[in-house]
């Protein structure tokens, strides 16, 4: 296997300027239309699997809803709380939601096509540093989110804004990471360039353990369940965007959908062969050409988006300490591993060496199995210190006393005491710690156990 030769991107940069409109407004269109289709089916499939029926008012089968949403949040009032930074307040969600749409500038939806006489690629524009390209501008939505929470003066959306960073920081290296095992078997980092080497083979095939790093990367970094701890209902009320209403929170919506999109699309180039046909439709001649490519490229992209749904559907949210954990000892050091051993298959590979799918399969298939047990294994530990912790507090207090109260004292260290509002904000104990009960909510019975532990 040989590394792609250098994309040709001379056809970019020489269409009519009256082309160059036409093909922003299309993408344009294929967003919004997309977000719409994806609110409305993502409604659907959930309420199919919680066995409901889900929007069925509007239009037929319900499929103007997202429609009609739309248009009633937009005649929403548009309240501006008292003591926001007023000029923050009101650019975030332009910060958010611009960098969503100009990520898809270098996505290739098709090969070159006639459009009303003139051949240009079904592409915005290309760049030799095309992935980069985007992996800079959809960080940058995370400022929107950030001074979102800060500018709207209160506690909830600041601690949202402050998780949404924390959470993209750490996930964007693992994401990273997942991307140069495909830079250095496609030789390039043009998006282009990337489908035209996965002729032959995908990467999703030579590159499981990067495909599945970017996998549970994309679903973190778009703050989507079950990794959407910036706007944990349970703990931040509505997150970032408590503060936001009428068209403003419609923004942040918006641009939450076509972050989901622009991920799904990119793990279909990267890893999927962009827009080439799958088999066996790949046999029949002509089925990577003309507008049939389009197809195949937004069929893949669903297919992830089907995925978001799923995930949503079926999973509870992960802890924060969970999820920050397996980001930075799981993920990030894997990754690393991975990559020192794709540099070293090229590396063999380049010097004439045979049996590289072979090395590359094995080891991949080694790497993604640590990865899935690393994940089972570090949230199993996690609620094992739980259940230890509520163990050994039920075992000290219950009537069984003595017998549980000792057995305890042995097997662990007793905890040390802990005032949730000592700094007058409350927090949740550590691990190690045991939180005090005020004598004001304490139960007769945590009372009398309190009692039992000092005595």
């Amino acid at each position: 296997m040989t590394s792609a030769a250098h994309p040709d991107l001379s056809a970019f940069g020489i269409d009519p300027w009256w082309l160059v409109l036409l093909k922003v407004l299309a993408v344009f269109m294929f967003l919004v239309v997309t977000v719409l289709a994806a609110i409305y089916l993502e409604r659907k499939v959930i309420a199919w699997m919680q066995m409901r029926v889900g929007p069925n008012r509007v239009g037929p089968l319900g499929m103007l809803q997202s429609l009609a949403d739309g248009v009633k949040i937009a005649l929403k009032e548009g309240l501006i709380p008292a003591g926001v930074d007023k000029p923050v307040f009101l650019l975030a969600p332009v910060i958010a939601v611009i960098p969503a749409f100009m990520a898809f500038a270098v996505i290739p939806f098709g090969p070159e096509v006639s459009i009303f006489g003139h051949r240009t690629p079904l592409q915005l524009t290309d760049l030799n540093v095309g992935v980069l390209y985007i992996l800079a501008v959809t960080s940058i939505g995370v400022y929107g989110i950030v001074l979102a929470g800060w500018s709207s003066g209160s506690t909830y959306p600041l601690l949202g804004g402050l998780r949404s960073t924390a959470q993209v920081i750490s996930y964007e290296i693992a994401m990273a990471l997942s991307f140069v095992g495909v830079f250095l078997f496609a030789g390039t980092m043009s998006t282009s360039g990337i489908v035209a080497a996965q002729a032959e083979i995908w990467f999703v095939f030579l590159l499981a353990p990067s495909f599945l790093i970017y996998v549970i990367s994309m679903v973190g970094e778009t703050n989507r369940a079950p990794f959407d701890l910036p706007e944990a209902e349970g703990e931040l009320v509505g997150g970032f965007h408590t503060e936001y209403s009428s068209l403003r929170f419609a923004m942040f919506m918006l641009a939450e959908y076509v972050n989901m999109t622009t991920v799904s699309a990119l793990a279909a180039t990267l890893f999927l062969g962009g827009w080439q046909a799958p088999l066996p439709f790949s046999l029949i001649d002509g089925a990577d050409s003309g507008w049939w490519a389009l197809l195949w490229f937004v069929i893949k992209v669903w297919g992830f988006m089907f995925l978001f749904i799923w995930l949503r559907a079926t999973l509870p949210r992960l802890r924060y300490d969970q999820f920050m954990g397996f980001g930075w000892k799981v993920l990030i050091p894997v990754s690393l591993a991975w990559v020192m051993a794709v540099a070293s298959i090229r590396a063999f590979s380049n010097a004439g060496y045979d049996g590289v799918a072979i090395a590359l399969v094995t080891v991949g298939s080694i790497a993604a199995a640590v990865i899935v047990v690393a994940l089972r294994s570090r949230i199993g530990t996690l609620s094992g210190r739980g259940g230890a912790a509520a163990t050994r507090s039920g075992g000290s207090g219950g009537s069984g006393g003595s017998g549980g109260s000792a057995h305890s004292a042995h097997s662990a260290p007793a905890a040390a005491s802990f005032n949730p509002v000592a700094g007058g904000f409350p927090v949740p104990p550590l691990p190690h710690q045991r939180a005090e009960l005020s004598r004001r909510t304490a139960t007769p019975q945590s009372t009398s156990s309190e009692e039992a532990r000092n005595a």
